[in-house]
């Protein structure tokens, strides 16, 4: 076996890589994916990178970063590529995705494997690498995933619910209670903004210091998690809870039956979760 072909294969051996697969093949099958929409971006463990060293690039150029990262420099992520398909990433994994490293000045990153055929990190690499940042931060390190992608349920709903981090929450919780327990925290709310831009990456990562989940209306969603699984429980929760708002709001001449504030509170307390107040007001007053 030739030596590239060695490389791939110790690489894609892994289970990182594999998760990061299926993750992504997941999210295509849930039909959140459409054309080359969506990206991932996962934080190697030290030992993972260090696992691959023998077999990443040395000689890759570096490229110049919009933005200077320090509290994740030098480190090495796992990202989907500009222009990929996310039902191609089983099918031809070098070329979906690679695997970058920043510099020592977090001001620059290289492609050490992998985004084969010429290919370039994903167009939304700044607004993930940002928040990476901050939710190593804002966590102590636990998160390590970022996923974006464009649920069409939570999408639709956004042309519909006032773009409030409390309306959405509260909603949510409401219409599926479980939602409390999975993001606790509720969730943000981003008004329509131009994709790939450093505006959306820094408001983004501004919600990010409280929440795990932002809405990015008429657009998608962008969620952390310290896992796999985590990351993409939180996307197909919110998802799931917006496709039931949306049939009930559909039935006609019927009254929701809601759980109110309080038993949001009691429910709470049974499961020791901590939900802000700010999410319990009395709707009444909206």
């Amino acid at each position: 076996m030739a030596g590239k072909e060695k490389a791939v294969m110790k690489v894609l051996d892994t289970e990182t890589a594999q998760g990061f697969i299926r993750m992504s093949e997941d999210g295509w099958h849930q039909g959140w994916h459409e054309c080359h929409g969506g990206n991932l971006t996962y934080r190697m463990k030290k030992r993972e990178a260090d696992n691959l060293r023998e077999d990443f690039r040395k000689d890759a150029p570096w490229l110049t970063l919009p933005v200077r990262l320090k509290s994740i420099a030098g480190e090495f992520f796992m990202v989907t590529g500009s222009g990929k398909f996310m039902r191609n990433m089983a099918l031809d994994p070098a070329d979906s995705f690679g695997i970058i490293e920043l510099n020592e000045e977090g001001s620059a990153y290289r492609i050490v494997w992998g985004l084969e055929n010429m290919g370039k990190p994903t167009s939304e690499l700044p607004a993930h690498l940002m928040n990476q940042e901050v939710k190593k931060l804002v966590t102590e390190g636990r998160h390590r995933v970022v996923y974006h992608a464009h649920p069409a349920n939570i999408i639709a709903l956004s042309f519909l619910l006032p773009l409030r981090d409390e309306i959405f929450t509260r909603e949510l919780w409401e219409i599926m209670p479980e939602c409390a327990m999975t993001f606790p925290g509720g969730i943000g709310v981003l008004p329509w903004m131009i994709p790939g831009t450093k505006e959306i990456a820094q408001r983004s990562c501004e919600l990010m210091k409280e929440y795990d989940v932002v809405v990015w209306a008429q657009h998608g969603l962008f969620v952390s998690g310290d896992s796999f699984d985590h990351a993409f429980g939180l996307m197909h929760t919110v998802e799931k809870a917006a496709d039931i708002y949306l049939k009930t709001i559909s039935v006609p001449g019927r009254e929701r039956l809601i759980p109110s504030a309080q038993e949001l509170r009691e429910m709470a307390t049974r499961f020791r979760l901590k939900l802000p107040e700010k999410f319990l007001y009395n709707k009444d007053c909206i």
